[in-house]
């Protein structure tokens, strides 16, 4: 591509590739309002939903959209061609972690840092569509990991500290704690983040983490069975209890003396969105809970996604839920998802419930945001939808995440009194 299609891209605010080469914005169908939404990939919604992501990682150093705009140039010609996507991320995450170095052996901490954290972002961007996993993913990640911890020292506004949750059979989940470098010793609410079907504690860092410790917010960013490196490297795949890993992380967060025991919340994203909710109902010590886009019959949701040979939008390939949840055929992944609903346990949620839905979700109905929301037991729940005309009405806001993140952050604020001192 030549330079003015990248100025014009900037230009024009990010209205996506597909505009920038002459075509019209996407209309949903049967929706005569036309879609704004990034979509570097028309007609592949996958790449351009992970495409999305790591473009709004970049608000809060996670990527530099001269670097995403490479990738994306190279792989035009290649596209719905996985490995090819996998290859190109890898590469640019290589070549930043070199830009990391090289700054490092001059002394320059802070500009080493920031490539790193990129390079992070990269890898995992690549890694997350790679069906079925290699060893080649698998060192991968562990690259994105080691570059990930390797940045984190050197974040300006946010202290972030590699943890350990205690949890079943003398195993243990890899974790972050994270709180604003102002905070000092003194004990904070703190919110439990859990990561959804194929997301992992880098990316949720880049999806908002900064603006909850602005808040005066700590959090506990959780890899649970079935993400990030409980699934990759400890063998842990996902499960439909995920209340289990929600008391775990309370009984870890009681520990600390940095966390006020009183008040601590959950919130989990897109799949977390169940997971969060279990665990609220479950875990009489959460006190606020959100779901970050809503899951109501997980079961239901995979049904459909089979029935029609995964010709929907799918943010990562099909045989992801086979891995996710250690099975090695669709139809074992189905039986298996039986138990993933939320009726009957949406009813036991007693503290502040908000979620938060897309108007336009592509991949999970309105409709389900609604049967969760009128479920939910506790006297104070909100329903958020955004609007096409106010932004954020894609899946979990991925068109635009900061109105998704600075909203949940402001209703923790409130339901967790960060004003208040203890």
């Amino acid at each position: 591509m030549e330079r003015r299609d990248v100025l014009r891209l900037t230009a024009g605010g990010l209205v996506g590739l597909a505009a920038v080469e002459g075509m019209t914005p996407a209309r949903a169908a049967g929706d005569e309002k036309p879609d704004l939404s990034l979509m570097m990939f028309p007609g592949n919604y996958t790449w351009s939903a992970a495409t999305r992501m790591v473009v709004a990682s970049e608000m809060w150093g996670g990527a530099d959209m001269g670097e995403i705009y490479k990738v994306v140039a190279a792989l035009k010609p290649d596209v719905g061609k996985n490995t090819a996507w996998f290859e190109q991320w890898t590469t640019m995450a290589r070549k930043v972690a070199k830009l990391g170095d090289e700054a490092k052996t001059k002394g320059h901490d802070k500009t080493a840092a920031g490539a790193y954290l990129r390079a992070a972002v990269y890898c995992q961007a690549g890694e997350r569509l790679l069906q079925p996993r290699s060893e080649e993913s698998e060192r991968a990640y562990a690259t994105s990991v080691e570059l990930f911890k390797k940045g984190m020292t050197e974040m300006a506004a946010v202290s972030v500290e590699a943890v350990e949750v205690p949890f079943e059979g003398g195993k243990s989940l890899p974790a972050y704690f994270v709180k604003s470098r102002d905070a000092g010793n003194a004990p904070l609410p703190t919110v439990v983040f859990f990561d959804g079907l194929d997301i992992t504690k880098e990316l949720q860092f880049f999806h908002g983490v900064p603006e909850l410790a602005k808040r005066g917010l700590a959090v506990l960013i959780v890899d649970i069975p079935g993400t990030g490196e409980s699934i990759r490297f400890r063998g842990m795949p996902a499960r439909y209890d995920t209340n289990v890993g929600g008391t775990a992380a309370v009984n870890y967060l009681e520990t600390r003396a940095d966390v006020d025991k009183d008040r601590i919340g959950i919130m989990g994203i897109s799949l977390g969105g169940y997971y969060s909710a279990r665990s609220a109902a479950f875990e009489p010590r959460f006190k606020a809970c959100v779901s970050w886009g809503a899951i109501w019959d997980y079961h239901a949701v995979w049904q459909r996604r089979v029935d029609k040979a995964f010709k929907g939008s799918l943010s990562v390939p099909g045989d992801h839920i086979m891995w996710v949840l250690g099975v090695d055929s669709l139809d074992a992944a189905i039986e298996k998802l039986k138990d993933w609903r939320l009726a009957g346990v949406a009813e036991k949620i007693k503290c502040p419930y908000l979620v938060t839905h897309g108007e336009r979700d592509a991949q999970i109905p309105i409709e389900d945001a609604r049967a969760l929301f009128d479920a939910v037991g506790s006297i104070d729940k909100t329903l958020k939808v955004f609007t096409t005309e106010e932004g954020g009405y894609e899946h979990c806001q991925g068109d635009n995440v900061t109105l998704g993140i600075t909203y949940i952050a402001d209703w923790f604020a409130d339901r967790l009194e960060t004003r208040r001192r203890t």
